[in-house]
């Protein structure tokens, strides 16, 4: 609060002091997408590894004998 709110009443300056405060607490669009690239991130090197694993081994079971 500045000393442009001198004139203010007091309800006024109440309301411009929590619009000030709720904007500091909230979430913001950055914060919320890096959360959830993050986690995307992360389930496609999960899914990534375990295909890899499945791969592998699926080519290990097949015999050259038998084609």
């Amino acid at each position: 609060l500045g000393k442009q709110d001198y004139k203010k009443t007091r309800p006024m300056l109440r309301a411009t002091r929590l619009k000030a405060e709720a904007k500091k607490t909230a979430l913001g669009v950055k914060e919320v997408a890096l959360v959830l690239a993050a986690i995307l991130v992360f389930l496609l090197a999960f899914y990534a590894f375990f295909y890899l694993n499945i791969s592998n081994e699926v080519d290990l079971d097949l015999d050259p004998a038998e084609n």
